[in-house]
């Protein structure tokens, strides 16, 4: 599969690198901005020298499905720059950073879970009916929050296609925590996967970690097997636990479809549109004036 990607010198690139705002397995994550537009964006900077085939191969597949997305759901590409042997990947900027990082400033009331989950929903919709692909790692740290509060999903690095002739894939991927039983049995999957981990990410955002967190994560894959599906106590509304219950069923095929769901009592009572997220977004910002050595890690994708 070729890279798709311009090859700039330094001179002739329209991006400009800031400050690093992440760092993973795969490369460093910095602030940037379009010297053109002066939009900020956040550039993914992956060095092609010291990185074995199988990185190639993962950022390569990375680049192949952004560049296919069309929707305000789902954070935007914007090209791919090689310049001398590091590989720029620019994508949107999330000033917020992921939801992951907001919880740093406490556990996210259902007001708001509603209206981030709702969003979600409409990104996995766009992928699994639209593009044919299951995200395969839904989580707090994968889902974005914006300056203007728009909630994005971000890292399609283990993304799966779903194509005509293969509509169930039976490859071991995701984190551990919020892994469908079908994935860690190593059965033949589908987007309902994506609807199990979108439950457990609920709970995530309500407690502040998933179920089990507490447990080694090479160990947590055994306990979820031999465990009943997790639930959110009954100090919290019965729409949220009836919703989470729809998403956590054993056998994939009683899941109900990303679709279906934004038809459910808990996403019809969010509020309408994501200005309410402001009141998050000004909760988090008092905590980080508090807080003000706590590592960000916007954009960071880290894995």
């Amino acid at each position: 599969m070729p890279f798709i990607f311009n090859r700039k010198k330094k001179n002739g690139n329209i991006f400009e690198k800031q400050e690093r705002i992440g760092k993973g397995s795969f490369g460093e994550v910095y602030k940037g901005i379009n010297k053109v537009t002066n939009e900020l964006v956040a550039i993914k900077i992956f060095d092609l020298d010291t990185s074995d085939e199988d990185n190639i191969a993962d950022v390569q597949k990375e680049i192949s499905i952004l560049s296919k997305f069309n929707s305000e759901y789902v954070t935007k590409y914007q090209g791919s720059y090689l310049i001398d042997t590091k590989l720029w990947i620019v994508m949107d900027y999330a000033a917020l950073g992921s939801m992951r990082n907001i919880l740093k400033s406490g556990v996210i009331p259902e007001k708001f879970i509603s209206v981030i989950i709702r969003e979600v929903l409409h990104g996995l919709n766009y992928l699994h009916k639209s593009c044919g692909i299951i995200h395969r790692d839904i989580k707090a740290a994968n889902i974005l929050l914006t300056a203007d509060a728009k909630v994005k999903l971000c890292d399609f690095g283990v993304s799966g296609q779903l194509t005509m002739t293969h509509l169930r894939r039976n490859s071991f991927v995701g984190t551990p925590y919020w892994m469908a039983p079908e994935i860690i049995k190593r059965y033949n999957y589908d987007s309902k996967a994506d609807i199990w981990s979108l439950g457990i990410t609920i709970i995530e955002l309500a407690c502040g970690n998933p179920p089990n967190a507490e447990i080694d994560p090479n160990s947590v894959l055994h306990v979820v097997l031999r465990s009943e599906p997790p639930k959110l106590g009954k100090n919290f509304s019965l729409a949220i636990r009836d919703f989470i219950n729809s998403c956590l069923k054993e056998e994939p095929e009683d899941r109900l479809t990303a679709e279906a769901l934004l038809h459910t009592k808990f996403i019809k009572s969010a509020s309408k549109g994501t200005n309410i997220l402001h009141e998050l977004i000004n909760r988090h910002e008092m905590w980080l004036q508090n807080h003000p050595n706590e590592y960000n890690d916007n954009n960071a994708n880290n894995r």
